[in-house]
């Protein structure tokens, strides 16, 4: 009986590892990141870390790009110099969304955005509200 006992252990230990790994394989990363500068460099930077957490995490990280502030001509498809690479992200799943409060400071419109990009009622709403989901969130620039 002791001996059947220990086998059962042994067992559940090993399934319990075995969850446990694949739990691990398939953990989904969730990130949100503020942009609120006009420093074009930041913008590039900003897509750069975007492409090294899709290195990192392969089919495995999810990412909202918050936009808001003087930062927002880099939605603005007029005014922005990224707009292939903000198209090429979103179609891997990347989410662009511009701040409705600065658009409406500055009278930007919607249409006036790169046609694939969102928007939120408030950016820094979105922030709180992606953390409280348990989202990770990156301030980007300084």
């Amino acid at each position: 009986m002791k001996y059947l006992t220990q086998v059962i252990c042994c067992i559940l230990l090993s399934s319990s590892t075995v969850v446990m790994a694949q739990d691990k394989q398939v953990k989904v990363h969730h990130v949100v990141m503020q942009l609120n500068t006009a420093d074009t460099a930041v913008w590039s930077s900003t897509l750069g870390n975007i492409r090294n957490f899709q290195k990192m995490w392969p089919g495995k990280v999810e990412i909202e790009v918050v936009v808001h502030g003087k930062a927002l001509n880099f939605l603005v498809a007029d005014k922005s110099h990224l707009v292939t690479d903000i198209e090429l992200l979103t179609k891997q799943g990347v989410a662009f969304n511009a701040c409705e409060n600065t658009m409406n400071k500055y009278g930007i419109k919607k249409a006036m955005l790169i046609p694939v990009v969102g928007s939120v009622p408030s950016g820094v709403a979105e922030l709180v509200l992606k953390q409280e989901e348990g989202w990770s969130y990156l301030k980007t620039g300084y």
